[in-house]
Parts: structure tokens; sequence; C-alpha cells
């Protein structure tokens, strides 16, 4: 329905109705050309990029694909049949398993408490500390990597050095995984404890100062207070956490290739393995895809967690409360 108003004339004097389209600005043509070409640009991309390959990977799926010699055969479900029965597939879901619990783990906690022991007005050279803690984000991870595998060596490596060990950390089984573990901590806390200080002074000082004022405790304030202010903050680190070591690829090749037997052989190397080593694209793709539904079920599911511990009785009635004022 068309809205019309009324506006008298600057000149005559007179009364002359107006649209509500007639008030909106024209956007200049090269503006409108620059949007549509930035946005046909991006799409383009996606399409090209990321929805065509996807495509032909879970076509070839279903196929004995080898590019290599042009084999492209129908085989319907053989290589899904063939991976849930391969030791191989569940020795390396195993390994991402408790390769993404413990990196995940250590990475959170090790960053929040970082993070409130920088945002506590006790502590000094914030700003140094900050660019201390983030710089091994910014550092290549093939370099880390590498600078890792030096200092594991058994003979002249600074961690058997500095403990006086005598631990073949990257060639023992019983050591190996743990090894990648720690260092892909070491290269990922930092990232988390910019995002955990964003959190703790997005928090309403006002509301720290009433805790102070009631004489909580310091533990109370941070279990009843500022961790429950943080859960979203939490939950974001989880998710992206999640995401990216389940897609983990880089420290294993550098440092282990896989082994020792397939001690460090996670999903990602596997998907490697199959498709770049022994040129069995099908397999691989097969592989590819079981990652890609894992990866979607455990990020609703964590989406999910985060939706209903936000939707509390108490945020219930607030909103409730919200919409009977407005109304």
């Amino acid at each position: 329905m068309t809205i019309q108003t009324s506006t008298r004339s600057a000149h005559r004097g007179e009364t002359a109705p107006v649209t509500q389209a007639t008030r909106r600005i024209k956007k200049p043509a090269s503006e409108l050309w620059l949007r549509n070409i930035t946005v046909g640009v991006i799409m383009a991309s996606l399409v090209l990029l990321l929805l065509i390959p996807i495509g032909i990977a879970f076509v070839g799926s279903f196929h004995d694909w080898n590019p290599l010699n042009g084999r492209f055969d129908f085989t319907g479900i053989d290589n899904y049949a063939a991976l849930f029965a391969d030791p191989t597939f569940w020795r390396a879901s195993s390994n991402t398993l408790v390769f993404g619990i413990l990196a995940i783990a250590g990475r959170v906690l090790l960053g929040l408490a970082i993070a409130y022991a920088l945002f506590s007005k006790l502590s000094r050279w914030r700003t140094f500390f900050r660019t201390i803690f983030y710089l091994p984000t910014v550092m290549p991870l093939v370099a880390v990597a590498f600078l890792w595998t030096l200092m594991y060596n058994p003979q002249f490596g600074a961690i058997n050095t500095l403990f006086g060990l005598d631990v073949n950390w990257l060639f023992d089984q019983r050591f190996s995984l743990l090894a990648i573990v720690v260092m892909t901590i070491w290269k990922d806390f930092g990232f988390a404890v910019i995002l955990f200080l964003a959190g703790l002074y997005a928090i309403p000082e006002d509301v720290l100062e009433a805790a102070s004022v009631d004489g909580a405790s310091a533990w109370r304030t941070f279990w009843h207070i500022i961790l429950p202010l943080l859960r979203p903050m939490l939950f974001f680190i989880i998710i992206t956490s999640m995401i990216g070591y389940l897609q983990a690829f880089v420290q294993v090749l550098v440092m282990t290739n896989g082994g020792p037997g397939t001690s460090t052989q996670l999903i990602s190397f596997m998907i490697y393995d199959q498709a770049f080593v022994k040129y069995n694209f099908g397999y691989a793709s097969a592989i590819a895809f079981i990652l890609l539904i894992i990866t979607a079920l455990l990020t609703a599911a964590s989406w999910r967690m985060n939706q209903s511990a936000l939707d509390t009785p108490r945020r219930r009635r607030f909103t409730h409360r919200s919409k009977e004022k407005t109304s």
C-alpha cells in the first residue's frame, strides 16, 4: 500500500502529495556497478573454487578414480563400505578425537588463565605480554613445526636437555601424538588469549564493582559472574577450534608424517595419503565427505548447546518483561 503524505510547496504555498518512493535517494550508477561486480566476483569464486570442487569430489567418492591414468569407474558405495571396514580409518578417527579434545582443552584453559591474569589490575606491562603471547599465532605453522621438531630431538633437543629426560618424543608411539598436541597448543593459545581479553573488557564494570561491594571473593566473582558472561566467547573459541583441529594436517606431515606406524595419523592426513601418495582419489573423497559430515554435526551440536545455555529462565523472564514494556 502506498503511503501518501502531504507537504507544502516552498514556492507556491500549495499542498502536493509525495510518496515514500520519491523520498528515496537514488544511488549513483557507478556505485551500483561496483556493488554488482564485487558481489558477482565473490559468487563466481565461491562457485568455481568451492561448490564445483565439492560436487566433483562427491561424484568421485562413488568411483574408482585415478586422474593420473584417467580411470573413473563407477563403484557405487564400495568406497564407503571399505572405509567403515578399514582399521586405519578407525585409528585415524580415534587419534583425531584425542588430538581435538586435548588441543581444545589446553588452548581454552591456558588462554583463559593468561587472559584473566592480564585482565587483573595487579598486572603490569600488559601490552608487552599480549604481544609475546600472540607472537606464535602469527608465525607460519610450517616454521613452528620444524622448530619443535628440533626441540624434540632426542640427542640435542631443548626439551630433553632442559628437563634432563631421555625420550624420543616423535618416534615413540606413547608420546608422538602428545608431542604434536603440545606444539599445537603453544601455536594457538595466543589467539584464545586475545579473544578472552576482548570478552573480559566487554563486561560492565558496575557488575564487578557490585560483586566487590557485596564481598564476593575472587573465585566466586570469576565462577558466578565472569565465566557466565564469557560463555558466548567460550563457545565461539571451542567451535572454531574444533573445526580447525578436525582439519589439522601440516604439523603431522612435518613432524611425524603420520608415524610411527599410524600413531599420529589423523583423518585429514589420511585423506592426503590416499589422494596424493596412493592416488586413490575416490577413496580419499569418501573420507573427506565423512569428515565434512562429522564437522557439520559437531558444529551444529555445539551451536545448539550454546543457544540452550543462553536461553536460561532468567533470560526468558528478561525478554518477556521487555516485550511487555514495548507493547
